[in-house]
């Protein structure tokens, strides 16, 4: 059966993303796979409100974890559980990932959490529970990805929060990074289709994925294959986050907890097993923070006079401050419309 791959681009239709993701899709067909593209623009997807239902669902066993929310979310969600790679690419808005692409990773986790629908699945396997009333068995199966971010900006920080938060599509379901690529500069070039090197190195992304999913061993499968190393061994970003007593950093998309030097004029992290295998990226550290929830999330009535204590806050309504007339914001072309929010008569 052949190999699937999922390409999803967070872009504006025949944007940089678009074509980018397709060139990878297409180095995966030439090699037999069967491929799908989703615009994530097109999808109807609404926002997470923290209910926690599926978290509880899943941690209790009354449910098979998913969102109480049926829009087109679903639609990505079968496309992942069939698929065997993603490619994802995402435009910088404001040095980081689009609303869109936020939107959709906050309904992926932790819905989506491998350590916690691997144990409901298993106790309600154990309690001879049906297929169809545990967590979906596909989440289980081992997928590779590559990561594309993409920024006008000609100086490499302002986009260098995108590629790093890319990582909340992926961590949730153990999802193997084994490539990625930052397009900044993107300004000095009307389309990427100008820009034959890049085209070119999307062309090796699709190559990547396949080699990936071809491995004969796991070694070879999670194998990182992107031009640089990073700072980080497992997520091989270059984000640091310094202790408080500022002697020891964390990997801010992993979580690996290292320390600090510099050897012949060059900084080095140093990272001990234990700590990566702490990292979110690995089995040990996604168990560790499903405890966390477990163990110490306070349930619902702890506080016994909480509607009391809220009671203030919930008195305390005020409406946004009224239209400046005489100012020229964008509210002066609206005012038949906010005249009813703000209160004025």
């Amino acid at each position: 059966m052949a190999k699937k791959v999922l390409g999803v681009s967070f872009g504006r239709k025949m944007s940089n993303c678009d074509i980018m993701v397709k060139q990878a899709l297409m180095e995966c067909e030439k090699a037999g796979c069967e491929t799908a593209f989703i615009r994530a623009d097109d999808l109807e997807v609404e926002n997470c409100t923290g209910c926690i239902a599926c978290t509880i669902g899943t941690m209790t066993g009354r449910g098979r974890g998913y969102c109480i929310k049926h829009d087109d979310f679903d639609i990505l969600d079968e496309c992942v559980m069939q698929s065997d790679a993603v490619i994802l690419a995402c435009p910088t808005y404001e040095t980081s990932v689009t609303g869109r692409f936020k939107t959709i990773c906050d309904r992926i986790g932790p819905s989506h959490d491998i350590t916690f629908r691997k144990a409901a699945y298993e106790e309600g396997r154990a309690a001879g529970k049906p297929e169809s009333e545990l967590p979906d068995a596909r989440s289980f199966k081992k997928r590779t990805a590559a990561l594309i971010s993409v920024g006008g900006a000609m100086t490499e920080n302002w986009i260098a929060l995108t590629l790093p938060m890319m990582f909340e599509f992926t961590f949730p379901l153990a999802i193997d990074v084994i490539d990625s690529v930052e397009y900044y500069g993107a300004m000095a070039h009307e389309s990427v289709l100008g820009y034959p090197e890049m085209m070119e190195r999307m062309s090796k992304v699709g190559q990547h994925i396949m080699e990936s999913l071809n491995a004969e061993t796991e070694e070879e499968r999670v194998r990182w294959r992107g031009e640089e190393e990073g700072v980080c061994p497992l997520c091989h970003t270059r984000i640091l986050q310094v202790s408080h007593d500022a002697k020891t950093v964390d990997c801010v998309v992993c979580g690996s907890h290292g320390d600090l030097s510099v050897e012949d004029g060059k900084i080095k992290v140093h990272f001990t097993e234990g700590e990566l295998n702490r990292s979110r990226l690995r089995w040990g550290g996604k168990a560790e923070h499903s405890e966390e929830i477990k163990t110490r999330a306070q349930p619902s009535g702890t506080i016994k006079n909480l509607k009391a204590l809220k009671a203030p806050y919930a008195a305390f309504d005020r409406p946004p401050f009224e239209v400046d007339r005489d100012s020229y914001g964008n509210c002066k072309e609206r005012y038949g419309e906010l005249d009813g929010k703000t209160g004025e008569q």
